[in-house]
């Protein structure tokens, strides 16, 4: 990614920093009710159907996206635990950086909260609570939650704002 312009002085920067703070927390909040409701109204393995397309399902991840590393002994519960940790703090320091630049800020704001709530999870339970599963003939899309669909929804917007940023160059 190419270099961000400054954002302005450091007290035009605070506000805008404990909003997309802010932003995250609610993502992490979100989230982890969400959990909740889950492991207080589901069994491991149960499923209900929704729609054709959707059910909502209680799995339980100790991998990463698609189940990477879940099949490992224990040690990646770690590893993705001080991943998430190293990576908040560079986007701390990130939407610290350039708190002006509103697309870029909400994109690791959302990603921000995403990866907390999983960490949260390892820290707590071991593993990611996971219960989205999207289905369509027969194949179903590996299970995701809440914190999942915002680092996504964080990295789409990463890509549109740079491709954005690049076309305004």
């Amino acid at each position: 990614m190419a270099a961000r312009r400054s954002s302005g002085s450091a007290a035009s920067s605070g506000p805008g920093l404990w909003i997309w703070l802010g932003l995250a927390l609610v993502v992490i909040l979100l989230d982890q009710f969400s959990k909740t409701l889950i492991l207080g109204d589901f069994n491991y393995g149960e499923s209900r159907v929704v729609t054709s397309f959707f059910n909502v399902v209680r799995v339980h991840n100790t991998g990463a996206a698609f189940n990477f590393l879940a099949d490992s002994s224990g040690w990646q519960r770690w590893l993705f635990v001080g991943l998430g940790i190293v990576a908040s703090a560079v986007i701390v320091w990130m939407l610290k950086k350039h708190p002006l630049q509103k697309l870029f800020c909400f994109a690791i704001a959302m990603i921000l909260g995403g990866a907390l709530g999983n960490v949260i999870d390892r820290l707590m339970h071991g593993y990611v609570v996971d219960f989205i599963q999207l289905h369509y003939a027969g194949r179903a899309f590996p299970s995701f939650n809440l914190a999942d669909s915002a680092i996504t929804l964080g990295a789409i917007c990463l890509v549109l704002d740079e491709l954005l940023r690049v076309r305004r160059s």
